[in-house]
């Protein structure tokens, strides 16, 4: 790219890239925190379970309100306003673990991933507009490849700084002494209090940051249209209920890989499995397997559900550059389809390896069906990404509904919703495609 145009479309995809790893590593982080929290707050799981519903609840009430925002304002003001509201929603977790009062943590988590959904909704389609349409799904998959990073480097950090001291269960807790106890929780609440204060800190400088930088105005708020209009495009509504299937099943699959592999009791297997004893090992960071309990030892391996994620979407960059995205998504599709057969039919090792390709597979789904959905949307991409954004909501409604399906019918049988879910992608891929010939 050697004309001044596509050079500065080169700088701004950088500086917008840099923001996908960002709030990829902070959603993550926050899992890293539930332990510490359900003990400040003195929750039951269900309260605890609450912490995701309110992240994808943000995207199901705010995409479309920051559609409506970003229309007026554009781009760039939308992705600073989205990393402002996300600066607020990291202080909110100050008072909130210094009252331990879970409410207050709520609506800082929510604040928080309203800010997170405004820049999603700005930040997508602005990369899908930088530089040549052909190229828009490379572009966003390269982008999403560094969300995935800072996912996979997020759990290794809260390791590190947030869950590196002793967590006391508990009963535990109850058998301190009142004055231990309040120091204990005090402590506790400062754990969580730091890093999102730094966290807050670094989301503003990095907002300032983005305030200085000249990014291209590629965007005509004076005649952006409405969501009527939007919602006439089939191909975005087609699309918008593929990512709403498409996040729904990679959040139960991700929900429910470590109570699967205890289902098939993988434990033993992986103890007597060379290469696999030597790998959980390695992750577990411990010689002897045998002081490590059963959900650890299958657990270790969900990292490398995630982590097919992020292999996936930088092939996935390469690959939709070169053929149409539209037969790379059908292609994935088949691939994801195809493992959750066999893991369905199978039992043991093979079984627990196949589920975990289907990571591998989800890798390009999300941005390539974005794009193909927003695709000649012209000025009505604001509303088409504030579409596709509250579709990510399915992550709150399938996984429950996948885990009632395994409580009637066991993991197996339940695998049947996820086969539906991947069928409508193959469906909506294979549609795109017809189009396009």
């Amino acid at each position: 790219m050697s004309s001044p145009g596509a050079q500065n479309y080169s700088r701004s995809l950088v500086v917008v890239t840099s923001l996908f790893f960002f709030w990829g590593f902070i959603t993550v982080l926050v899992d890293s925190l539930i332990p510490r929290l359900k003990e400040i707050f003195e929750l039951t799981y269900f309260q605890a379970g609450l912490v995701q519903f309110a992240f994808f609840m943000a995207y199901g009430l705010l995409s479309i309100p920051a559609g409506f925002i970003l229309a007026r304002i554009g781009y760039k003001r939308g992705i600073l306003l989205g990393l402002a509201t996300m600066g607020v929603g990291c202080l909110l977790f100050w008072p909130a673990a210094n009252m331990r009062v879970f409410g207050i943590f709520l609506l800082g988590y929510f604040v928080l991933a309203g800010g997170m959904t405004i820049l999603q909704v700005a930040a997508n389609p602005y990369v899908s507009v930088l530089g040549d349409p052909r190229k828009a799904s490379s572009r966003l998959n390269l982008s999403q490849a560094f969300n995935s990073l800072g996912t996979t480097i997020a759990p290794a950090i809260g390791a590190m700084f947030i869950l590196s001291d002793n967590i006391l269960t508990s009963d535990e807790i109850t058998n301190l002494t009142a004055a231990k106890q309040l120091s204990y929780l005090a402590a506790e609440a400062s754990a969580v209090q730091i890093p999102f204060v730094i966290l807050a800190a670094s989301l503003l400088l990095l907002a300032g940051f983005v305030g200085m930088v000249k990014l291209p105005q590629v965007l005509n708020t004076d005649h952006a249209g409405n969501y009527r209009q939007a919602l006439k495009n089939s191909q975005l509504v087609r699309g918008a209920i593929g990512i709403f299937v498409y996040v729904g099943a990679e959040v139960a699959i991700g929900s429910y890989l470590v109570n699967y592999f205890l289902d098939m009791d993988l434990a033993e297997a992986i103890k007597n499995s060379g290469f696999l004893s030597r790998t959980s090992s390695y992750i577990l960071n411990t010689s002897d397997l045998n002081s490590i309990d059963a959900k650890g030892i299958v657990g270790a391996f969900v990292i490398f559900y995630w982590g097919g994620a992020m292999v996936g979407r930088f092939v996935g960059a390469y690959l939709t550059s070169v053929i149409p995205p539209a037969k790379v998504l059908s292609g994935f599709a088949v691939g994801a389809v195809l493992m959750i057969l066999i893991s369905m039919n199978t039992s043991g090792l093979i079984a627990m390896v196949s589920i975990l390709a289907v990571g591998l597979f989800n890798s390009i789904m999300f941005p390539t069906i974005f794009t193909i959905a927003i695709e000649g949307l012209g000025d009505l991409k604001p509303q088409g990404s504030g579409i596709l954004c509250t579709a990510i909501a399915g992550g709150a409604f399938i996984p429950p509904l996948y885990g009632y399906f395994t409580d009637m019918a066991g993991f197996k049988m339940a695998f049947v919703l996820l086969l539906i879910c991947y069928g409508y992608i193959l469906f909506y891929a294979w549609g795109s495609k017809r189009a396009k010939s």
